[in-house]
């Protein structure tokens, strides 16, 4: 049983089976440490450990039902001090507004070192992170948002300095708007843990019944970084955010393991992780149950975008299971700024309506290039459409104009987006319903490649028609095969189907064909 460390801080370690299971492993396993039991009848691919002591090796040894062994050293890292937020007078009664002790306990620790919020309820509004410091919610400790319209602190969607350049702090739906400040915000801070087994509580149901309405600023999120790095999030529970629930922004560096996010399937635009215009970010071991989309990776709307080039590049996801939601992995609609390098791998996505989902659509620009997209190893369970690029997704004010819709060739210019190569690789979807595959690239500007290899898909036999884009002037689909519209090359290699309706391939301007007979 060979295992790699994920993250590792002063007090605990994320650690990860090396196999080629999906989220969980074939056999149940105890862990030592030091030949001392911590864990035992476990059997996640990802795992995390806590109570260590700072600035120790442990011996690692992982023992199965099956009788193999892995064994391995860990070192935890130094830490300065530990402050318990107590100390500072939070009562932790879910009464008490336990703000400002615990900011206090936040702002009086040295570097390297930890606050420690204990077991209890703690009624907050915002929490303030500075930089090299972890933050502990040990199990039972709840973090409960008190924030509302009209009451909470607002980030500005831009300021300028003296020189007129623009400093961006608020974010809404990829444009600078002002949004009310988070449960837990981090602003320019650098080596930041937050980790433990408690639970960061969004009280969204203050904010859900006015899902597209400013008022006074935008819906704020659960946890956010802006203009942040080498940051970690490790153990915590997320849940019923009043909008998107983890949204990293102009950030990199950043780690996400073994968390839960959990909002419930109908609360609004409540997005589980939505990395935008970031750079070397890797989600491992995280489990999603969200009422949106439970991965979103974006890069800004045109004005940002274009102003700004800065993409979202070298994203790994791995063992995660992504359940309910619109989509599991997605990309767009607002990725203006590019996406690229993105590597998911060993993911479960359990009733989501879409597996893969990249939404774009003319107007998002040139530098809006979608590119080295990898999914391999994936299992779906009554995922509605499996794979779906969509250029064509029709949001924002503009987005049934006849420019957007329409399905005639326009000339390539500044606002065209591009997708380039995307592969798929050792996918299984059962119990699907409306189409394996709905691939429309633009006529002006065909998808560039797509690669399946080893893929199944097997349908429901319950199945009922659905739209498989959200798109206009497109027909309903039920148990339908691959549907290709504007590519460049599709490679199709041991691609397999059962209980389809119709053709397993069905191909408008697709110039180049590998492994298919037309």
């Amino acid at each position: 049983m060979k295992f790699n460390t994920v993250l590792i801080t002063s007090t605990s370690v994320t650690l990860e089976l090396e196999n080629s299971e999906v989220v969980n492993a074939t056999c149940v396993f105890d862990v030592f440490l030091n030949n001392e039991c911590v864990l035992v009848g476990h059997n996640k691919n990802v795992f995390s450990l806590y109570g260590l002591k700072p600035n120790t090796e442990y011996h690692v040894k992982l023992v199965s039902n099956d009788g193999s062994v892995g064994t391995g050293y860990i070192e935890t890292k130094v830490e300065s001090i530990c402050l318990n937020v107590r100390r500072f007078n939070a009562k932790g009664d879910g009464t008490t507004d336990d703000t400002q002790a615990i900011q206090a306990a936040i702002m009086a620790c040295p570097k390297f070192g930890r606050v420690l919020i204990p077991k209890g309820i703690y009624a907050v509004k915002t929490i303030f992170l500075k930089s090299d410091m972890t933050l502990e919610l040990a199990a039972g400790a709840v973090l409960s948002y008190q924030g509302a319209f009209y009451s909470g602190a607002i980030l500005p969607g831009y300021l300028t300095d003296p020189h007129d350049e623009e400093y961006y702090l608020g974010s809404w739906e990829g444009n600078p708007l002002d949004t009310y400040t988070a449960l837990i915000q981090g602003i320019n801070v650098e080596n930041v843990n937050i980790i433990g087994l408690g639970v960061l509580e969004g009280n969204g149901h203050n904010f859900w019944d006015f899902p597209k309405v400013k008022k006074g600023a935008w819906r704020p999120r659960l946890l956010q970084f802006i203009h942040s790095k080498f940051v970690t999030v490790q153990g915590i529970t997320l849940q019923n955010s009043p909008s998107w629930t983890v949204h990293p922004l102009f950030s990199d560096a950043l780690v996400f393991a073994d968390l839960k996010i959990i909002n419930p399937k109908d609360s609004p635009n409540t997005d589980g992780l939505n990395p935008e215009s970031c750079n070397q970010v890797l989600i491992v071991g995280v489990y999603f149950s969200v009422g949106d989309d439970c991965i979103a990776i974006k890069a800004g709307k045109i004005y940002l975008g274009s102003k700004l080039k800065r993409s979202t590049q070298h994203v790994m996801i791995r063992n995660c299971s992504m359940n309910f939601g619109h989509g599991a992995v997605v990309i767009g609609s607002e990725m203006a700024g590019g996406v690229k390098n993105i590597t998911v791998s060993q993911c479960l996505f359990n009733e989501t309506d879409r597996g893969l989902r990249i939404k774009t659509r003319r107007g998002r620009g040139q530098d809006a290039i979608i590119d080295n997209i990898c999914f391999s190893n994936i299992k779906m369970e009554r995922v509605l459409a499996p794979l779906v690029i969509n250029n064509f997704y029709f949001c924002d004010p503009d987005g049934h104009s006849d420019y957007v819709r329409t399905k005639e060739k326009l000339p390539v210019d500044h606002r065209t987006p591009y997708i380039g190569s995307l592969r798929f690789t050792d996918i299984v979807a059962r119990n699907a319903e409306v189409a394996a595959g709905f691939f429309y690239g633009l006529p002006e500007q065909p998808i560039g490649e797509l690669i399946l290899k080893n893929c199944e898909f097997c349908f429901s036999d319950s199945a009922k028609p659905g739209q498989a884009a959200m798109m206009d002037d497109i027909p309903e689909y039920c148990k339908a095969g691959l549907i290709a519209n504007h590519v460049k090359s599709l490679t199709l290699d041991n691609v397999k189907f059962d209980g389809i309706i119709g053709a397993p391939v069905v191909l408008n301007d697709v110039e180049e064909v590998v492994g298919y007979d037309r």
